[in-house]
C-alpha cells in the first residue's frame, strides 16, 4: 500500500498543483472540536496536516505554537489521546494525510517501538521531529523498518544552515522535505532568511523528492517569489491565531484553506 502522504504528493505532480500543508496543535479546541476542524480542511482541499502533539517545552516553536501547546496540555491532551482521535477520524472515513509534528522526548517516554507501531495501526502517515537531527535518528529508523509499508515516513528538516549537509539529510528522504525559511522559532511572519531564493534552489537542485517551505507564512502571496522552485508551503502559526480568533469554527477553518489552496495555484 502506498503511504498517503506520497500517493498525494504524486496525484498533486500529474495535476501540476503545489500542496498545501497546515499546522494545528492536537487537542484543540477540545477532542471534538479537533475532529471538527480535520474534516473542515480535508473537506476544503488541504492536501497535508500537521497535527502537533502538546509539548511543555517545544524548542522549535514561536510564542504562538508554545501557547497552544500549553493550552492543550492544560485540557488534559495526551498522546494516548491523540491516538485515540486518530483511530476515531480514520473509522469516521478521513483519509487527509496526517503528520505528527512533535518532540523526540514524546517519543522517547512512549517507547520507540510501541510509539511506531501505534502509529502504524491508527493511520499516522508521517513523523516531523524538529530537535532529532540526522545522526541520533537510527533507533527511531529502526523501528521504522520494522513496522514495513504502514510505518509513517520520517520527514527530514533543512535549514538555510544545512549547506553541506544536505546531500546527507536527504539520502534515502521519502514524503517531502521540509525546508525552514529562516532562523529561529515559528511564527515570524513573511521574516523569511535573506538568502532565501539560493537557498531553496539549492535544495530543490538536489532533492529526489517535493520540497515544501514553512515558517513565517500567512498567505500564498507570501510564497510568490519561490513559486517556481517549492512544491507546496505549510502555514503554522498564523493558522492557529486564525482559529482562535473565530473561536475554532470549522467554517472559518474551511474557508481559509479554500482560500489559500486557490491562490497557491494561481500563482
Amino acid at each position: 500500500m502506498q503511504n498517503r502522504i506520497e500517493a498525494t504528493l504524486q496525484i498533486l505532480k500529474e495535476k501540476k498543483e503545489k500542496a498545501f500543508i497546515t499546522y494545528m496543535t492536537a487537542g484543540l479546541p477540545d477532542m471534538e472540536g479537533c475532529k471538527a476542524l480535520i474534516r473542515a480542511q480535508e473537506e476544503a482541499g488541504t492536501d497535508l496536516l500537521e497535527l502537533g502533539i502538546p509539548f511543555s517545552d517545544p524548542v522549535a516553536d514561536g510564542p504562538v505554537i508554545q501557547s497552544a501547546s500549553y493550552k492543550s496540555i492544560q485540557q488534559g491532551t495526551s498522546l494516548n489521546k491523540v491516538f485515540r482521535l486518530m483511530k476515531e477520524i480514520r473509522q469516521e472515513g478521513v483519509q487527509v494525510p496526517i503528520i505528527f509534528m512533535m518532540y523526540y522526548n514524546t517519543v522517547f517516554h512512549h517507547g520507540v517501538e510501541k510509539f511506531v507501531e501505534d502509529c502504524a495501526e491508527c493511520g499516522v502517515d508521517g513523523l516531523i521531529i524538529p530537535d532529532l537531527p540526522l545522526e541520533e535518528q537510527n533507533e527511531i529508523r529502526k523501528a521504522l523498518a520494522q513496522e514495513g509499508e504502514n510505518a509513517p515516513l520520517l520527514i527530514q528538516l533543512v535549514s538555510p544552515v544545512s549547506a553541506g549537509r544536505i546531500p546527507k539529510i536527504l539520502d534515502g528522504a521519502r514524503g517531502f522535505v521540509y525546508c525552514v525559511s529562516g532562523m529561529g522559532v515559528t511564527g515570524q511572519s513573511g521574516n523569511f532568511h535573506r538568502e532565501i531564493i539560493s537557498y531553496l534552489s539549492d535544495v530543490k537542485a538536489q532533492s529526489k523528492i517535493p520540497v515544501m517551505m514553512g515558517f513565517g507564512i500567512r498567505n500564498a502571496h507570501d510564497v510568490a517569489p519561490m513559486k517556481d522552485i517549492i512544491d507546496g508551503a505549510i502555514v503554522g502559526s498564523h493558522f492557529i491565531n486564525l482559529m482562535e480568533e473565530n473561536h475554532y469554527a470549522p467554517e472559518a477553518a474551511k474557508a481559509y484553506c479554500q482560500r489559500f489552496k486557490s491562490e497557491l495555484n494561481a500563482l
